[in-house]
């Protein structure tokens, strides 16, 4: 069975999600403080994470950035009652892989699951290397001929995107499904701000571009010649 680990202080809201989801074939186990909520995310090996952004003890976003330092790669969808776009970013630069605000419908939320639950699997290799520049999946650090660079959590997920897919042309669409797990292309720049942020510290004063803005269409990652 698919393992969930639903981290929920509103009873009635988990049990609801609890009840539905076990007829979707999903065991769920649930807390309702952000302090349990945490160790039950580190002791059980969940498919899946489903966690609330306001939570007694310890918030979902300070959930996550934890997990994430701790190398935990399990997709979280992250729930709120706060659905501003600046919400919903801050959500998904703390690790998030998506984010459904309150009130949902639950067809929505496993719509949601199985779409985390699908991509595909990380290939098992510790280190990703394009010419210069390497990145370490285990320590989560990455190198360009020496020098450390240091990403925040969604800027290592994008380059590793990028590197896994390096030569190929990324369009802001596929970044957006594939990084940050959405499945329409927002009014929003939020990848080229991103991707700018990225371009600065993986290129430095010097050195040969590796990434490049293809005007209109998309992004490149490529080693330098």
């Amino acid at each position: 069975m698919t393992t969930v680990v639903l981290i929920e202080d509103d009873a009635e809201t988990a049990q609801d999600i609890c009840a539905e989801l076990g007829d979707y074939g999903y065991l769920v186990e649930w807390a309702d403080d952000g302090i349990k909520g945490l160790e039950m995310a580190r002791a059980t090996k969940a498919d899946v994470l489903i966690i609330d952004r306001m939570l007694p003890g310890l918030d979902g976003l300070t959930i996550i950035d934890t997990l994430r330092r701790e190398q935990v790669r399990t997709p979280v969808l992250v729930l709120s009652a706060l659905g501003a776009v600046n919400d919903r970013v801050k959500g998904l630069r703390a690790g998030g892989d998506d984010y459904l605000t309150k009130p949902f419908a639950v067809l929505e939320l496993v719509a949601r699951l199985e779409a985390l639950l699908r991509r595909p699997a990380e290939t098992t290799a510790r280190v990703l290397h394009v010419g210069p520049l390497q990145l370490d999946l285990i320590e989560r650090n990455a190198i360009r001929g020496g020098r450390a660079i240091e990403l925040l959590p969604r800027e290592f997920r994008l380059l590793e995107y990028m590197m896994r897919h390096c030569e190929q042309l990324l369009t802001r669409a596929m970044l957006f499904e594939e990084v940050w797990n959405y499945k329409f292309v927002p009014d929003s720049n939020l990848v080229d701000v991103h991707m700018g942020r990225l371009r600065r510290k993986v290129d430095g004063s010097g050195e040969p571009a590796m990434i490049t803005n293809i005007r209109g269409e998309g992004f490149v990652l490529r080693a330098p010649d």
